[in-house]
């Protein structure tokens, strides 16, 4: 990944608390995953930001380094990483996703 493509991706993580790398946009999700991920920030109520990943090939394949993590979607909280759709899911039923998007609200 060049240094240009590592910086962008740093400066959206750390400058949003809440951030989706996902396939698509919010409006119009172009794979199951990202769908359910939006879904669940909707159904949070939370302020999002999210980035296409399928506008730009490095972005894709930089988050992936990035995050060292081989799927997306990618939702980051207040700089960290959260995990894809499967995890998003889990800590959503088990209300430890509010939990920490609250905390990154009151940041």
């Amino acid at each position: 990944m060049s240094e240009e493509i590592k910086n962008s991706i740093k400066s959206q993580v750390e400058n949003n608390p809440v951030i989706l790398f996902m396939k698509g946009t919010r409006e119009m999700p172009e794979c199951g995953f990202s769908a359910r991920v939006v879904q669940i920030l909707n159904t949070l109520g939370v302020p999002y930001e999210t980035v296409n990943v399928l506008e730009n090939e490095e972005i894709r394949q930089g988050i992936k380094e990035f995050s060292n993590w081989p799927t997306i979607p990618q939702l980051y909280i207040d700089g960290n990483f959260i995990g894809g759709c499967d995890i998003c899911e889990d800590m959503f039923r088990t209300g430890e996703l509010k939990q920490t998007v609250e905390s990154a609200e009151k940041e």
